[in-house]
């Protein structure tokens, strides 16, 4: 297979998202949209991968480098258009064999059929390939100008003709040539049009005239959808998760309510698992086979293993991990903490920092206290143990398999196996008091307000 360097565009601002976030960081799915485009890029097979941002885009560089450490970063500073982009990743398609693609960074819908649909008419002969595909409404759109299967120009929205503008194949977002090709043509664009600019589509005429065999390629409107602003960024979102919620049903996965789950870019959910009402996914979630997701849950960074259940109104944050069978009830939040084979943690609790052993029973209220103001300690708790309700165990401290601690307890020092341990002032009753406070306090009151 042809080697392919993908080139991506994304040194634009975006202004119309009215946002001091570049346009390519706005998340689809919980990922970078420029991200979706990497992800896209990657599994089509390309074995080189060149990024345009533009001056001040630390932000995306270290985004995207977070995705792909291969990933080779240029400049562009003056935007003069999508051709003069490309032309900053010269050292890459200079060196390049094989094929090279250019894709736009805004396209958090693309897949890798897409870049494989290119590929695959650069494979059968062609010398350069483009995608287009057919929207409700052009407007905007460059025009694909055809001779049957013979792309013979594109002509940008605001360039072309009353005729040319009534033509519904418009150019989508990915452009693919023979490398040699590419490099024989880029330096011969010129900005003699109505924007002063450098386009990329300019190619497709040059090829023509240089004697190069030009076709296209044609995908769903809804793979290539750009996003320019909020509104479509949300539309964009949603499309992602109807995808993504045919694909866990599709997979073995029962949604009760479809619609109010929301998962992220990269969920992984095994069959036969449950998932309720209004329960949501942040990034880096694994649920494995048999377990039950109750509603209202938010789950991010997290490792649910085989029949183990969670909520409602669960919390799991990043390196929560619940071993096979263990149960995490409503209102517990769970923070990089291990929940042992079959324990408990049934409500009302937090569990940071923690290692809580297999059998184990964690009482409604209970917390660890893992935090000083400065550091973070841990609490590990052995197999077996019970720990009554509204218990403080105040890290670093160790509980003993089998122990018990008793309800109410602030525990700050190590409990031995099977020992009880009782860390609470022994009560006191003064008779009569109460009716004391009482008149006290009354009287306190009424001095005030008279």
């Amino acid at each position: 297979m042809p080697n392919l360097l993908s080139i991506i565009l994304a040194a634009g601002e975006g202004t119309r998202m009215k946002s001091d976030r570049p346009k390519v960081l706005h998340e689809v799915g919980r990922l970078p949209i420029v991200g979706h485009v990497l992800k896209a890029a990657t599994a089509a097979g390309s074995t080189d991968v060149a990024m345009i941002t533009g001056p001040g885009h630390e932000a995306i560089r270290a985004a995207v480098s977070a995705l792909n450490p291969n990933v080779r970063f240029f400049e562009q500073v003056e935007r003069r258009g999508t051709a003069h982009a490309a032309m900053m990743a010269a050292p890459a398609y200079e060196a390049a064999d094989g094929y090279v693609a250019v894709v736009y960074g805004d396209h958090p819908l693309l897949r890798a059929e897409n870049f494989a649909q290119i590929v695959e008419r650069l494979d059968d002969g062609l010398d350069v390939t483009i995608l287009g595909f057919e929207p409700e409404d052009p407007t905007g759109y460059g025009r694909l100008i055809t001779d049957g299967d013979r792309l013979l120009a594109i002509r940008e929205h605001k360039d072309a003709s009353a005729a040319e503008r009534a033509i519904g194949l418009c150019n989508a977002c990915v452009l693919g040539f023979k490398a040699e090709v590419f490099r024989a043509l880029i330096g011969q664009v010129s900005d003699d049009n109505a924007q002063g600019e450098y386009y990329l589509t300019d190619l497709v005429e040059l090829a023509n005239a240089a004697g190069y065999s030009v076709g296209y390629a044609v995908a769903p409107e809804v793979d290539v959808m750009g996003v320019n602003d909020r509104v479509q960024l949300s539309r964009a979102e949603a499309i992602f998760q109807e995808r993504r919620r045919i694909e866990m049903m599709r997979g073995g996965v029962t949604l009760i309510d479809p619609a109010s789950t929301y998962f992220a870019y990269d969920t992984q959910i095994a069959q036969d698992v449950t998932v309720e009402p209004h329960v949501v996914f942040g990034p880096g979630v694994t649920i494995e086979t048999g377990a039950t997701v109750h509603a209202f849950s938010h789950i991010e960074g997290a490792h649910v293993g085989p029949n183990a259940i969670v909520g409602p109104f669960a919390r799991l944050r990043p390196e929560a991990v619940l071993a096979e069978g263990a149960k995490v009830g409503n209102f517990v939040e769970i923070k990089k903490a291990n929940i042992g084979t079959g324990a408990k943690v049934n409500h009302l609790t937090y569990i940071g920092d923690a290692e809580i052993g297999a059998g184990s029973n964690v009482g409604a209220g209970t917390v660890t206290c893992n935090y000083d103001g400065y550091n973070k300690a841990r609490t590990v708790i052995g197999q077996n143990a019970f720990i009554g309700s509204n218990s403080a165990l105040v890290a670093p401290v160790e509980i003993g398999e089998g122990a018990y601690i008793a309800s109410g307890s602030v525990i700050t020092e190590p409990v031995p196996a099977d020992s009880l341990g009782i860390g609470r002032a022994r009560q006191t009753n003064k008779p009569g008091y109460g009716k004391a406070l009482r008149e006290r306090f009354s009287a306190h009151k009424h001095k005030k307000q008279g």
